[in-house]
């Protein structure tokens, strides 16, 4: 007997209105099949509540019992009772192991995630306190007594992508104050590669006031015109008016006036 077939005949059988054979067929099946005989212990605590209502079974008693079993039909639809079919068991072990599996690849990702993150927090705290070291190391350096240690302390811009303002600064002022024309040269050498901040380019225009090295005049003059600095007009033409100015550096001054006036 299919299982379907009994739940047809459920609100029968508690009816009374199966035949001997019919009922007899019923209980063998029930008795064998321990869902259906769920099933009809559910349906016997529905008949429960509609006997204090009605004191003999009707037709009226199958209609309510046939609505209720819809509804129950509709809620089971929605929720997924896996512990009342046979094979719930082993479905539910295997989502009970798949979702063990899940949490733990997850419990790794996110581990991983974590420890990724720390190191890298490490290397970036790492470079951090090196970039100080090396940034402490340089300005030392060129503070340093000797012309060939400032030399270094100024070569070791190759060592910072980005240099901070303190370092744009004491380059700034290694150009403009050291006594030493190496050292100078060094310094502007270093300042070129970034004449995209205020501070540098301010800085070329005051050198180019106050340098006397002709050297150092040109490489600075080239520089200006080369980011067409305006500003740097007028530090050139007071340039043209000194006598002490050399004859070369006012033919490149007149030479490149114009294109920056």
């Amino acid at each position: 007997m299919e299982k379907q077939h009994v739940f047809d005949q459920i609100p029968d059988y508690l009816d009374g209105k199966l035949d001997m054979s019919e009922k007899a067929k019923f209980e063998q099946h029930i008795a064998e099949c321990a869902d259906c005989k769920k099933e009809v212990e559910e349906m016997k605590a529905f008949f429960n509540v509609f006997e204090e209502e009605i004191p003999t079974p009707t037709n009226r008693l199958k209609t309510k019992f046939e609505t209720a079993l819809e509804e129950e039909k509709m809620n089971r639809g929605k929720v997924v009772q896996m512990e009342s079919k046979p094979s719930s068991n082993w479905t539910n072990n295997v989502l009970k192991i798949a979702a063990s599996i899940a949490i733990l690849v997850a419990s790794f990702q996110m581990g991983s995630l974590f420890q990724q993150r720390k190191v890298d927090q490490d290397i970036a705290q790492l470079q951090d306190e090196t970039n100080q070291m090396k940034q402490t190391a340089m300005l030392s350096l060129m503070e340093n007594q000797s012309a060939s240690k400032r030399i270094q302390g100024v070569n070791y811009i190759e060592e910072f992508e980005k240099p901070d303002a303190a370092i744009i600064k004491a380059l700034s002022n290694r150009l403009l104050y050291d006594d030493n024309d190496n050292v100078r040269m060094t310094a502007f050498e270093a300042l070129v590669k970034f004449t995209s901040s205020e501070t540098v380019k301010s800085t070329f225009i005051e050198a180019l006031e106050k340098e006397k090295n002709p050297s150092i005049q040109v490489a600075i003059i080239q520089a200006l015109v080369k980011i067409q600095e305006k500003k740097a007009a007028e530090p050139m033409k007071k340039l043209l008016e000194k006598e002490d100015t050399q004859p070369f550096i006012k033919e490149q001054i007149r030479a490149v006036l114009p294109s920056i006036s």
